[in-house]
């Protein structure tokens, strides 16, 4: 059973550790950010050491038998520290989370220390990568052993349950409550695996066995630390989700508004301050789209401006009677009659026929209190523009930064 459910852990925490490498070089000052990175990183290390084929060569390097038990538990025991840190720098005041830190890594060196001493005091013969616990149930010293670190790993795992499943009653958003509750089942589930543990030597003393609980100890071991590491992981994997929603909505609305932009850059290039880089070039090296979109808005704007005295009355009215009988209404009735009008302004500006009592924008009228309201709104508008013939303009000229004005 170990065999089979460790390199599935060990799949999840490893890229767990990875996932969060790279936030970890921008943010080393967030403890609690740093903690859960190491929460992976430990706990990948103790499934790789505890994998049989890794263990038998472990003891041959070190020339220690079993030595990776208490080297793959010292992980174990670090983990539980590591994921304390984390709950204790997400619910408490940092000079308090600080304090918590350092009691916390002060008893697991306690805790390591015992259990390094009472397993030099084992004389184990053979190594035993499977059954460990079960074969020297009768040793004393390893009976010391397993209470000393299953009574801390037992007692830090009620901990994480009663505190995470506090916390989630007070969470602000629903993927840390989510991660939360699922930590708290994760570390009931492990109670399983501690129970059968403590059970295998109290039955050494009373006289009976647990041997055939043996594959579900591993199991409950596994699949809840697993769902701790998931738990943990949420609110993380909800802030990544979002943030490539974000990224991929940006890009999409730039590319929306291209249409829309460039009839109006190509009136007058002088709304255009910076030269846009290539789309394509920026998806390929993961660039954002944000700020660029936020320019495009502002540089669509300028280029209404310009063309105000090219507004028509006749042509909004005529506009807003063929959208009204084309069944739109309200806000994109406005954006219709909006992109007709620029359509006309476009092919006015070219003939230079200025209009001598001009009228306004139909989205004059609309209330677009923030920037996503009008992002929104211009988009509604690039989906009603048809834009006039391009002129002859030099379309493979390079996009650099030098400014749009023409001289």
């Amino acid at each position: 059973m170990k065999d089979i459910l460790h390199p599935l852990c060990l799949a999840i925490a490893g890229t767990g550790f990875l996932f969060l490498l790279r936030d970890l070089g921008k943010s080393r000052r967030d403890p609690a950010l740093v903690a859960l990175a190491f929460t992976y990183g430990f706990s990948a290390v103790s499934y790789a050491v505890s994998l049989t084929w890794v263990w038998v060569r472990i003891d041959g390097v070190f020339g220690v038998t079993n030595i990776a038990v208490p080297l793959a538990q010292s992980c174990v025991i670090i983990v539980l520290t590591l994921q304390a840190t984390v709950l204790a720098n997400w619910s408490k005041p940092p000079a308090q989370a600080r304090r918590r830190s350092g009691l916390l890594f002060l008893a697991a060196a306690v805790v390591i220390t015992g259990m390094s001493v009472l397993f030099a005091l084992l004389t184990p013969a053979t190594t035993r990568p499977t059954d460990f616990s079960l074969y020297y149930a009768h040793d004393p010293f390893f009976q010391a052993y397993v209470l000393l670190y299953f009574g801390t790993y037992s007692a830090a795992e009620v901990y994480l349950a009663r505190a995470c499943w506090t916390y989630a009653r007070t969470a602000s958003a629903p993927s840390i409550a989510w991660g939360l509750r699922l930590i708290t089942v994760g570390a009931v589930i492990t109670l399983g695996y501690s129970g059968i543990r403590i059970g295998a030597v109290v039955g050494a003393g009373a006289g009976f066995s647990v041997a055939r609980l043996d594959p579900i100890a591993w199991a409950c071991g596994d699949i809840g630390a697993t769902l701790t590491q998931v738990g943990y992981f949420l609110p993380t994997l909800a802030r990544r989700t979002t943030a490539v929603r974000d990224w991929t909505t940006a890009h999409l609305r730039y590319r929306r508004l291209r249409p829309l932009w460039g009839a109006l850059d190509d009136a007058d290039p002088g709304i255009t301050l910076r030269r846009p880089t290539r789309q394509r070039n920026d998806l390929l090296r993961g660039r954002s789209a944000h700020f660029p979109l936020l320019r495009r808005r502002v540089e669509i704007r300028q280029g209404q401006k310009l063309l105000r005295r090219y507004l028509d009355p006749a042509t909004r009215e005529h506009a807003e009677t063929r959208r009204r009988s084309d069944g739109l209404a309200g806000a994109d009735l406005a954006a219709a009659v909006t992109a007709d009008q620029i359509h006309d302004a476009l092919v006015r500006h070219r003939a230079n026929d200025a209009v001598d009592t001009p009228t306004e924008y139909a989205d004059a009228e609309l209330s677009l209190t923030t920037i996503e309201d009008e992002l929104l709104h211009l988009q509604r508008v690039a989906s009603y523009f048809t834009p006039p013939p391009v002129r002859n303009r030099d379309a493979s000229a390079p996009h650099n930064s030098t400014s749009g004005a023409r001289t």
